[in-house]
């Protein structure tokens, strides 16, 4: 069996040959491809994540810019979430048990699985006892297998940022009984700011460097009688609270006055209405989730990343501001959600790229 091929000399052609694939939704040949690296000597960590998790990336990127479509990135998901499946069980992935148990899981909500897969994998060719326990996992579901697994630590995944105040509780509950938790995704920012707030013992930025942490210390048993309310002191405001009950009301409210305010509005076909209402729901979630966090930054990136997305589909961004408008104007009791969408609205007409889709 061979131990050098250009393959395994790069993977970045390995992972360029795999997008091809995967691009044109052929299972076969993205798994016949993953085998063989593996069957020609190809360290399966690095098939792993130097070329099914680039690819995975790639996959995001396309969807972002508006060449894939939703079914196509689902479909190419389902391949490379296959392809590691197929890994997983080839003779090269086999390894002994020599750490602890872990419980590698997606918080309630999170249908991302594929980070949290890789992960699991990861820890596995590590030499961890592994329970993978999928996306969207009920807390008190998670918090049943801990008690009875007695797993050493959980690592939990979020890619998608309204998760963090289900991903608080999940993190508070399984160090209520004793368990240390690690967080990793996109979810808890570029450099684990909001893994630090909500209280994480761990925050890694990839499988890699979470497997490289939990090989190289302990993970000290974490304090029981640790509350939510202690890391998010704000929350005694209930501005989060009001705005996540009456969202369904905010949402609809916009809608109804956005037309005066936007007036192309009243032209839109109703599927054109049905995906406006869409994005203003997204826009009301993510309000709630920066209040919870009382980070202003979290909001901002995600109207300019809305911003960007509708341009590339070749819808005007211009519709935007006035719909913060209307959600500052209906929260005008609540001085911090008012703040926060202030500084959308700034970002939105001082951004070089968003104040350019402002005006086409």
């Amino acid at each position: 069996m061979s131990t050098s091929t250009p393959l395994l000399e790069h993977p970045a052609r390995s992972a360029e040959l795999l997008w091809n694939v995967v691009s044109v939704a052929d299972e076969h040949a993205a798994t016949e491809l993953v085998l063989r690296l593996l069957d020609e000597g190809a360290d399966p960590e690095s098939v792993l994540l130097d070329v099914i998790a680039v690819v995975q990336g790639r996959v995001g990127e396309e969807w972002a810019a508006a060449r894939l479509s939703v079914a196509q990135e689902h479909a190419a998901t389902a391949i490379n979430d296959r392809a590691v499946a197929a890994l997983s069980v080839h003779p090269a992935a086999r390894t002994t048990v020599t750490r602890g148990r872990i419980t590698v899981a997606c918080v309630d909500g999170e249908w991302h699985g594929l980070p949290a897969r890789l992960l699991a994998e990861v820890l596995k060719l590590r030499g961890w006892r592994v329970d993978y326990l999928g996306a969207q996992v009920p807390t008190p579901h998670l918090i049943a297998h801990l008690h009875s697994t007695r797993a050493d630590a959980v690592a939990l995944s979020s890619s998608i940022a309204t998760r963090l105040p289900t991903a608080h509780a999940a993190i508070t509950a399984c160090q209520a009984v004793g368990v240390p938790v690690l967080v990793g995704g996109a979810a808890f920012g570029p450099d684990g700011r909001y893994a630090t707030l909500l209280g994480a013992d761990i925050w890694a930025p990839d499988a890699r460097a979470a497997a490289d942490l939990l090989a190289g210390r302990t993970l000290p048993l974490p304090e029981t009688d640790h509350q939510q309310f202690d890391d998010l002191p704000h929350l005694s405001d209930q501005e989060y609270t009001v705005v996540t009950r009456s969202s369904a009301s905010l949402v609809q409210s916009v809608c109804t006055a956005l037309e005066d305010a936007f007036p192309a509005m009243r032209a839109y076909s109703a599927a054109q209405r049905e995906r406006t209402a869409e994005d203003i729901a997204h826009i009301v979630e993510f309000l709630a989730t920066s209040l919870y966090l009382d980070d202003d930054e979290l909001f901002t990136w995600f109207i300019t990343w809305t911003a960007r997305i509708l341009v590339a589909r070749g819808v005007p961004a211009r519709s935007l501001p006035p719909a913060l408008e209307l959600l500052a104007r209906d929260l005008k009791d609540f001085p911090r959600a008012v703040r926060i969408l202030r500084a959308g609205t700034h970002t939105l007409t001082t951004d070089p790229f968003t104040a350019a889709g402002n005006t086409a």
